[in-house]
């Protein structure tokens, strides 16, 4: 190998280096704000007028001015980003229990306050359930920027039973806003327990004509799930006409680019325009689907400070929140418009969100599995049917990486025969550079006419590795956000979705002892020293015996899922390496030797 490639692989090595050392550090878990009246809006903070301007004939409700003093509970803007609210004082709060979720109302906004998933804990050890939206820029479903019916409104609870509560509020005397929620079933064909059915009805109380409106629905905030977590899957996202469109947390923030290409400062808010089937807020393993019977506008997504115990730039004291455009029509007066739609909120479950049945049918794109989404999909369902019959997902992972490994076993023999002829013709490719070293041309002619009269295939070693690439990267992809992982033991790693830290070097936390990444590398290593090498440059072979660690240092913070992959499809390598070691290629050439002048002798018998 000549000396560029000897400078791009240390550069590579050199940046995996860098890579890690930039990684955002673990911090402390946000703290809920403290209880404290926020301050008074900045003024210039945007506020939704009621209506859109009148047409002939037509009058709107009234809107309060653009800057205001900001009312006890509501959310407080600074110019990039939104302040979570606390709870209002002395509002009334109303549940709606099955066995998968518990959703609590708030009558200020007459919305849903936040939403209690029973099936998730929120910490490893504690029973006490995970709840999203639980500090947020607004209750879920609330009018958002829309003085007199948003989350400083209080609204008469004007009925309630154990599936569904009914809230009722009055506008200037002149539009009636009724609010109706029906909580799914624990078991359906039709909808899901995470499922919440919500219809808002407005009203024209006046004698006049009201102008056509366009409100905001909350979809949700968004927040990071735990101390390490550093948001980097904090998303809002809608479907337009089977299309998704994502806004990253980071998409609001400032950022420098790539070396000044993308370069952006901090963004307020950002519109995406509609028509919008379904509308959407995640983290990690949990998410927020609103579905409108009739397409929304367009999304609006804010960046949210969660609390002010952390400081502006540390990356999990911020969240992400959205809401859902929609057009309520022209009113006559008596006249009422319905809002219809449903609201998912639940873990990130493909299975779940692929029932076409329930969900529309893009809906599982929330799972945002990329450019490799189809073989994340594959493995995902071949992992879950593993479960199914394990009730274990390690051993799932186990079964799904063997079952791979020996589908791709006839390419990875046929990879191994060719670096095995590749390395006994090396002699011969040495004798022909020798020979032609001063005719490139002639050189490379040579080689070729000796690949065919050996029936070598210069490329047959790629080609096993090019095929497993994809579904490596669709099995990273895939297990960064499987909810089914999220706390899933395995022998002494009690969260699959995390690293398997047993301990610290000296007591340092950013000493790790990770036990699994250093079985993979393990692997990778012996990996290495048994497949036959079709080089002899020097510096090529160094740089084969130096990747298994660079590699290694590279993979120590991944997830235990991920380790656990690596390492098995290690293992299973190995074995397969020393079958095919042992193995007698019927293409095998005839060994050979270079005479002096580069003169090429060949014996009849290859010794073994």
């Amino acid at each position: 190998m000549d000396k560029k490639n000897t400078i791009i692989g240390v550069a590579l090595i050199a940046a995996a280096f860098a890579f890690m050392l930039l990684q955002p550090k673990p911090t402390p878990p946000p703290a809920k704000p403290a209880d404290t009246t926020p301050a008074a809006a900045a003024a210039g903070t945007p506020a939704a007028t009621a209506a859109a301007a009148p047409t002939a004939g037509a009058t709107a409700p009234a809107a309060t001015p653009a800057t205001t003093a900001a009312a006890p509970g509501a959310t407080v803007a600074s110019g990039t980003f939104a302040t979570a609210a606390r709870d209002t004082a002395g509002a009334s709060v109303t549940s709606l229990v099955n066995d998968f979720i518990e959703v609590r109302f708030t009558d200020f906004g007459g919305a849903v306050r936040d939403v209690a998933l029973k099936k998730h804990p929120a910490h490893l050890g504690n029973p006490a359930p995970y709840v999203f939206n639980e500090l947020h820029a607004d209750p879920l479903l609330a009018f958002v920027e829309f003085p007199g019916l948003d989350r400083g409104t209080r609204y008469e609870r004007i009925s309630a039973t154990a599936t569904e509560v009914v809230y009722r509020a009055v506008f200037n005397n002149r539009l009636e806003v009724t609010r109706r929620y029906t909580l799914a079933p624990n078991t359906s064909d039709k909808t899901d327990p995470y499922q919440l059915r919500h219809e808002t009805t407005v009203r024209n109380l006046s004698a006049e004509n009201l102008a056509p409106m366009q409100v905001k629905l909350a979809v949700g905030t968004a927040a990071p799930v735990d101390a390490n977590d550093t948001g980097v899957q904090l998303t809002a996202g809608a479907s337009h006409n089977g299309n998704q469109t994502f806004v990253a947390r980071s998409d609001l923030e400032h950022s420098g680019g790539f070396f000044g290409i993308g370069s952006h400062e901090a963004r307020p808010v950002m519109t995406t325009p509609g028509p919008v089937s379904w509308a959407a807020v995640k983290n990690q393993f949990f998410t927020s689907i609103l579905t409108p019977d009739e397409p929304g506008s367009g999304i609006v997504s804010r960046r949210v400070k969660l609390t002010d115990a952390l400081p502006p730039e540390t990356p999990n004291a911020y969240g992400i929140s959205t809401a859902l455009q929609v057009e309520v029509k022209a009113l006559a007066p008596q006249a009422e418009a319905r809002l219809a739609s449903s609201l998912y909120v639940g873990p990130k479950e493909y299975r779940r969100l692929s029932n076409s049945d329930v969900f529309k049918a893009d809906q599982d794109k929330i799972m945002q599995f990329g450019f490799f989404k189809f073989f994340s999909q594959i493995l995902l369902t071949l992992m879950t049917w593993f479960h199914s019959w394990t009730s274990n997902w390690g051993v799932a992972i186990i079964l799904t990486t063997l079952a791979l490994k020996l589908v791709f076993v006839p390419f990875t023999l046929a990879a191994s025969r060719s670096a095995k002829r590749m390395q006994k013709i090396q002699p011969e490719l040495t004798a022909i550079r020798e020979k032609y070293k001063d005719n490139p041309q002639k050189q490379q002619q040579a080689t070729m006419e000796l690949f065919k009269e050996k029936k070598i295939n210069p490329l047959g070693g790629c080609f096993p590795i090019l095929i497993t690439i994809p579904f490596f990267m669709g099995f990273f992809t895939m297990l960064q956000s499987t909810s089914e992982l999220r706390f899933a033991p395995f022998l002494w790693a009690p969260d699959l979705a995390a690293t398997d830290t047993v301990g610290h070097l000296f007591g340092l936390a950013w000493l790790p002892i990770n036990i699994m990444p250093v079985l993979m590398g393990a692997t990778m290593v012996i990996q290495m020293r048994l497949t036959p090498s079709p080089s002899v440059d020097n510096a090529q072979a160094t740089m084969m015996k130096v990747m298994p660690y660079v590699f290694t240092l590279f993979c120590y913070s991944f997830s235990c899922a991920l380790s656990l992959y690596s390492f098995v499809n290690g293992l299973f390598t190995i074995g397969q390496q020393l079958v095919i070691n042992k193995m007698k290629d019927p293409g095998e050439a005839p060994a050979v030797a270079v005479g002096p002048g580069g003169k090429i002798v060949k014996n009849v018998t290859p010794k073994k």
